[in-house]
């Protein structure tokens, strides 16, 4: 059986600094599974630019954000890529993979699971109506547009305010489709807010907060949306609707962090990150099987991506050479105002980054952090559900901590 010390499963941007990170840390045999015929992952659709800042100190289009990682090992024979190539189970530390060579087995004595992430379809958030044309997730008409160079709609409706959808209400505008507007579940947007400037401000497209879409209407072709308002407790408000004429319907209603194959194997996941539970090293409930990047949970940026794959990396190299930490276990808590924490526990004796996003719009707060020997209060101006916050604690703070830490946001 084909054997090598570590397996990547995923080839885009937490993958490529997955098998850095581990080359760094030591290991000198390494193959990354990719099931597309080139590496990038989802950043090869992504032309536009505002990649890299925190990486490269510049701005990058995805293509380019993506060579300049691979650049980095493209020449390294010790990191191999095996691409058009599916992973279709995991046993142990075994992979069976599907590709031109046809079934077979490879071993790992590590594998870092870096699959990404799915968008939520139509039939996710029960939209009503026929299933006519013209109904699209904004991915998939991002690639049509960027890779096949197929417009998708002239008239158009995008329906959620996450990044790719505000990204291509601005992209189809340049195309010359008209992009009527944007509705938002929540009343706060779910983008960046350079995002909000970039894509709808400055192109004049109205952002619908409260509202959603309640139904398609079509037959062959969509014809129109069903617009309506919701109150404060998300429930659709009677007599609010209003019918918008359009052809296209673009869909950024979420999206899932890719996690069937551990998922299957027995991994934990987190209820409420749909990825795995993880410790600081980024190992899963199963010895030996690591996760990053957006199958792990979903990033606002690329470069947070690539940070954390190649920590993965770095941590699957130490155990495969039998460095593992020996510290009890912490457990991180959610209190109010937290909607999830990353990694769920962690390890005494070193500073520590934890990420973690708020499930509400706070302004003029503070981060409260506590346990055993530590009660921290960090303020900040605000915070939105839309930017993942970063927090450092030195382990000179943490190593009178027992139990567990609690993390909460006081307004």
């Amino acid at each position: 059986m084909e054997r090598h010390q570590l397996l990547i499963i995923g080839g885009g941007s937490a993958g490529i600094a997955a098998a850095l990170g581990a080359f760094e840390g030591g290991l000198r045999d390494i193959l990354i599974i990719e099931r597309e015929s080139e590496y990038g992952g989802i950043l090869q659709q992504c032309i536009h630019n505002g990649f890299g800042l925190h990486t490269f100190n510049e701005e990058l289009s995805g293509p380019a954000y993506a060579e300049r990682y691979y650049d980095l090992i493209k020449d390294n024979e010790c990191i191999k890529f095996m691409y058009d190539t599916a992973v279709i189970g995991i046993e142990d530390h075994t992979l069976t993979v599907s590709g031109k060579q046809g079934l077979k087995k490879i071993e790992g004595d590590a594998i870092v699971v870096a699959t990404g992430c799915r968008e939520r379809p139509a039939g996710a958030i029960g939209l009503k109506g026929n299933r006519c044309e013209g109904v699209y997730t904004a991915g998939t008409a991002q690639k049509y547009l960027n890779k096949e160079g197929f417009l998708v709609g002239k008239k158009v409706f995008i329906l959620g305010s996450g990044d790719i959808g505000l990204i291509m209400a601005r992209r189809m505008t340049l195309e010359g489709a008209k992009v009527i507007g944007v509705a938002e579940l929540q009343p706060y947007s779910n983008g960046l807010a350079r995002n909000i400037k970039q894509c709808l401000e400055d192109f004049d497209i109205p952002l619908y907060l409260s509202h959603t879409v309640e139904a398609v209407h079509g037959d062959s072709r969509l014809e129109s949306i069903t617009l309506i308002e919701v109150d404060d407790k998300l429930q659709k408000i009677e007599g609010s609707e209003q019918e918008i004429a359009c052809d296209c319907l673009l869909l950024s209603v979420g999206l899932i962090p890719e996690n069937t194959l551990i998922e299957r194997l027995g991994v934990k996941l987190d209820p409420r990150t749909k990825g795995a539970v993880i410790d600081d090293t980024y190992m899963t409930s199963i010895d030996g099987i690591f996760a990053c990047g957006n199958a792990l949970h979903v990033h606002d940026l690329v470069d947070y991506v690539s940070e954390e794959g190649k920590k993965a990396g770095k941590a699957a190299a130490e155990y495969v050479q039998g460095i593992r930490k020996q510290s009890e276990l912490i457990r991180n808590v959610t209190g109010d105002g937290v909607s999830y924490m990353i990694p769920q526990s962690f390890h005494k004796g070193e500073d520590l980054e934890f990420m973690f996003r708020v499930n509400r719009v706070f302004k003029d707060c503070s981060i409260h952090i506590s346990g055993q020997g530590l009660d921290k209060l960090i303020r900040k101006p605000g915070i939105v559900p839309s930017e993942m916050q970063k927090v450092k604690l030195k382990k000179e703070e943490l190593e009178k901590l027992e139990g567990e830490l609690k993390w909460e946001v006081i307004a």
